[in-house]
């Protein structure tokens, strides 16, 4: 018996024993007994196993009076959508009363039991709603109000997958794909998440149908993209089957399976299995060479391919793997960008090659993903993925948004600087970089945020992500006594000579207060804005902080971000696009400030906002010093609209 069930059984014991009192309590004495039980019920969710005893336990604890007196004491009464910001919040008996609640309508929901007036239908529809209105927790995908709740979120999520995995997908299937498609819009390069759904979604199918209809189509193809992308491997016939067939295919035959699987992988950003193994037996196929048609290049790829094809060939052996397929769609978009014809790239690669890594590392790096391959497959397959899409690199649950967004602008502007921290990471277990001068080692410091151990994110950033959590906080240290906001010293230092060394703050660091915030806005107006900087385009991605806000517009916190180019949106707006290591950019941030990831103009892995909302929560940027300001070519309305954005929402308090 381990601790984790030990803990659950006994917590479930103690439920009991509070669950007996509560029972025998007069009825004017129901609200002294409560207490205790939800006490007992908050404990007992933070267990693994919890959640499931409490479903077993949640029409007792009905009968028995948890909810006489409160809101939850007639269920058809309540309302889904705050379901999940009451099991997120703070107050935790509350948490524990929406939790008990929600496996009181399982229960019914499922016909494990009848309520006196909560009809099942009532309860499987509520249900429905509750999944549908909370797939961002379903999915696990972590913002800044995920991770400010911390276990709660986790706690949430365990109740969001018991639900579908008793109640079924089939009633939020519509809901469940259209957001499905909106993630691989955005082209993450952790995809684990997202193929866990669709592989549910196909069991889902396969077990209880669906009706006819968009949501059955959008679904399907979901499905295929995994499991029979093409001619050959629609009915999945399992990779044995599928080898003998290729055996048996001419050259006709092959070209489609190729072209096959290059059209649904770029279609979805999803790599199935079999198309791994075509691309594995591609490359021994003597008589004409498959891998570009299954890599489905373009033209700057087909020119990378035919330059370093034996450097190409040598990556796609030792990293793409069963255990590693999105490998497959790095490496075709590392070759369709063309970072092989920086000159020190294909050299940085080949010793990427043979990396010798330090003992923790391949320890930490097999505890994180697993003995499916070797670490030093995990490795080259996230360089891989990250060099191919810089855009998709996440912070994961962590509050390390400064680490990922510096390995994604590496990747993205400096890749050979990134390969060069990796192999210091990788094989001397430090980061030595420069703070004005002064040479900073990572394994001299205290652990940061990150901490030691594996974390949720990709294999780079498992292994990069504690140094320069580590180093980031080294510089603000040696920063702080010059007062002002620290990143505008550390953000030029850390990230690159290309980051703009002047910097403008929206925000006071020793009041909170805001500090000229009229001409912060124009400011960024003439820096950026196309019709006040004389339309000069953005050349470098540049680092800028935003304080995030929910739905609700309130403020949750400071959130880094990167800034990557201001164009015309499709409507002849003017658009910011920008890059969010949160692992998902589509975000309503109230008032109206709902960011886009797709339908106006965005690239794989950008959100966007029409200029002036996105400035509205913007409260730190990079400039040139060398620019004059000309504060009048903005205008007075402009500057208002904005300050009234941002004072309706998380400014409000600093005026």
């Amino acid at each position: 018996m381990t601790n984790e069930t030990s803990d659950a059984e006994r917590l479930s014991g103690t439920l009991d024993v509070a669950t007996e009192r509560l029972e025998q309590a007069r009825a004017f004495s129901k609200r002294r007994h409560q207490g205790p039980v939800l006490d007992v019920v908050g404990r007992l969710l933070g267990t693994p196993g919890g959640v499931e005893a409490l479903y077993d336990r949640a029409i007792r604890l009905d009968r028995a009076g948890l909810f006489s007196g409160s809101d939850w004491d007639v269920p058809t009464a309540l309302l889904p959508q705050l379901s999940g910001k009451t099991l997120e919040g703070t107050n935790r008996a509350l948490a524990a009363m929406e939790a008990t609640s929600l496996m009181r309508f399982l229960a019914v929901a499922t016909g494990e039991a009848q309520h006196p007036s909560l009809p099942q239908d009532h309860a499987r529809h509520f249900l429905t709603q509750v999944l549908a209105l909370n797939l961002p927790r379903f999915f696990e995908f972590s913002d800044e109000a995920s991770r400010a709740a911390g276990e709660r979120a986790t706690i949430s999520s365990r109740i969001l997958r018991l639900i579908a995995k008793r109640i079924g997908l089939r009633d939020v299937l519509g809901v469940m794909v259209a957001e499905i498609w909106r993630i691989l819009e955005q082209r993450p390069v952790q995809m684990g998440p997202v193929k866990d759904m669709v592989t549910q979604m196909a069991v889902a199918l396969n077990r209880q149908g669906s009706e006819p209809g968009a949501e059955r189509l959008g679904a399907e193809r979901l499905v295929s993209a995994l499991f029979g992308p093409t001619a050959e491997t629609l009915d999945d016939p399992g990779l044995s089957a599928y080898f003998e067939r290729l055996e048996h295919m001419d050259e006709a035959g092959l070209a489609r399976e190729a072209t096959g699987f290059a059209r649904s992988m770029h279609d979805t950003g999803l790599v199935s299995d079999y198309h791994v193994g075509f691309l594995l037996w591609a490359l021994d196929y003597p008589d004409r060479p498959l891998v570009p048609d299954a890599l489905g290049l373009g033209s700057t790829g087909l020119d990378c391919w035919r330059h370093f094809r034996g450097l190409v060939e040598e990556l796609i052996r030792a990293a793409v793997t069963p255990a590693t397929p999105q490998a497959l769609y790095g490496m075709a978009m590392l070759l369709d960008r063309g970072v092989l014809h920086s000159s020190p790239l294909a050299p940085a690669l080949r010793r990427a090659l043979t990396i010798d890594l330090a003992p923790a590392v391949r320890e930490r790096l097999a505890l994180g993903f697993g003995p499916q391959a070797r670490p030093s497959t995990y490795l080259l397959s996230g360089i891989i993925e990250v060099l191919g899409l810089p855009l998709g690199v996440g912070q994961g649950a962590n509050p390390t948004c400064q680490s990922a967004r510096a390995i994604s602008m590496w990747a993205l502007n400096d890749p050979d600087y990134l390969l060069h921290l990796i192999v210091q990471a990788a094989e001397a277990e430090t980061i030595v970089m420069q703070f004005e001068g002064t040479p900073i080692s990572s394994a001299e410091l205290p652990a940061g945020l990150a901490g030691f151990g594996p974390i949720d994110a990709d294999p780079v950033s498992v292994l990069l992500v504690p140094h320069l959590d580590r180093i980031y906080a080294e510089m603000g240290r040696m920063c702080a006594s010059r007062g002002g906001d620290p990143h505008r010293w550390i953000n030029p230092e850390f990230h690159g000579w290309w980051v703009a060394r002047d910097c403008a703050v929206a925000v006071d660091v020793e009041t909170g207060k805001l500090d000229d915030y009229d001409r912060f806005v124009a400011r960024f107006h003439e820096s950026y804005h196309p019709r006040h900087n004389g339309n000069r385009p953005l050349i470098h991605p540049q680092p800028a902080g935003i304080a995030f806000t929910d739905a609700t517009g309130t403020f949750i916190g400071w959130h880094a971000i990167t800034i990557l180019r201001v164009a015309t949106g499709r409507k002849g707006e003017t658009r910011v696009y920008f890059y969010n290591p949160n692992n998902d950019s589509g975000q309503d941030w109230g008032h109206g400030v709902t960011v886009t990831t797709g339908g106006n103009g965005e690239r794989h892995g950008e959100g966007s906002l029409e200029f002036e909302k996105f400035l509205s929560r913007l409260y730190l940027f990079h400039d040139q010093p060398h620019r004059p300001e000309r504060l009048t070519d903005v205008g007075a309305e402009t500057i208002a609209r904005v300050r009234s954005l941002a004072v309706k929402s998380w400014a409000g308090k600093r005026v």
